[in-house]
Order: structure tokens, then sequence, then C-alpha cells
């Protein structure tokens, strides 16, 4: 459900050599920040800040709730991979024991940083840690 706030009226100037889009976007916000800030929103939804219509085209600023648990969702090879990867093998084990060419490997590796929105081996093994998606102990370690 979107709510909006009352209109937020602002006259904004703008050289587009002097200022870029982000300050004037972060500008933007600010004042309908501190204008809304005693309309608060009790349906925890979206709020519509800003829809207005400039030449033609329609432009919404929307605030978007926080996401509280975010879902991965991994295949069962991407799984695979990524406890190989915890368990420390590099990529042409992993090829090896799978069954599969270590480019596919590097694939299904691209992917699952894209998914998880990190950049190196470590990061991902910290990310599903802290997601709580891959244990600290492996089930094959003793107690």
């Amino acid at each position: 459900m979107r709510t909006s706030p009352g209109p937020v009226k602002t006259k904004i100037q703008c050289d587009s050599e002097d200022m870029y889009v982000d300050d004037a976007f972060r500008t933007l916000v600010g004042l309908i920040e501190k204008s809304s800030a005693s309309a608060s929103s009790d349906s925890g939804g979206e709020n519509v800040l800003v829809d207005t219509e400039v030449e033609g085209a329609r432009y919404l600023l929307v605030r978007m709730p926080q996401v509280e648990g975010v879902r991965v969702q991994l295949s069962p090879r991407e799984q695979e991979i990524v406890r190989m990867v915890a368990k420390g093998h590099p990529n042409k084990v992993i090829a090896d024991v799978l069954n599969i060419s270590a480019w596919t490997v590097c694939t299904h590796m691209r992917r699952i940083f894209a998914k998880l929105g990190v950049g190196s081996r470590a990061a991902m093994i910290a990310r599903l840690l802290e997601l709580g998606i891959l244990n600290r102990r492996s089930p094959t370690e003793p107690s």
C-alpha cells in the first residue's frame, strides 16, 4: 500500500554544469525528509514522497521499507560448490569432484558472488555465515 505525505513544494535551481544529478537528488530527499518528519508511516509499507509530471513524463520518488531478512536462493549445484569452497578446495579440485569443467565452476562462482553481492571467496563465506546459510562447523567434523 502506498501512502503519500502532503505535497512538497520547493524550488531547486540546478545548473547542469554546477550541480550533479545525485547532489540534486540528495537535496530533494533532504527537503522532503524535513517537511514530512512529522508525518510518519504507520503502515510500514512504501511511501510515495514525490509524484509529479514534468514535460509529459511522470516521476515518482518512493521510500521503500527496509528489508528485514535477505533471502538468497542458491541452486543445489551452487550449494555444493559453496560447501567445497568453504572447505578450502580450489576450483580445479571442485571441477574434478563434480565432474564439470573449471570454467563452469568459475561461472557458478560469479553467479554466487552476484547473488550475495560480494567479490571474493572469503567474503562469500563470511556472507553465507552471516546469513546462516552455511554452518560454522561442517557435518563431517567431530563435535
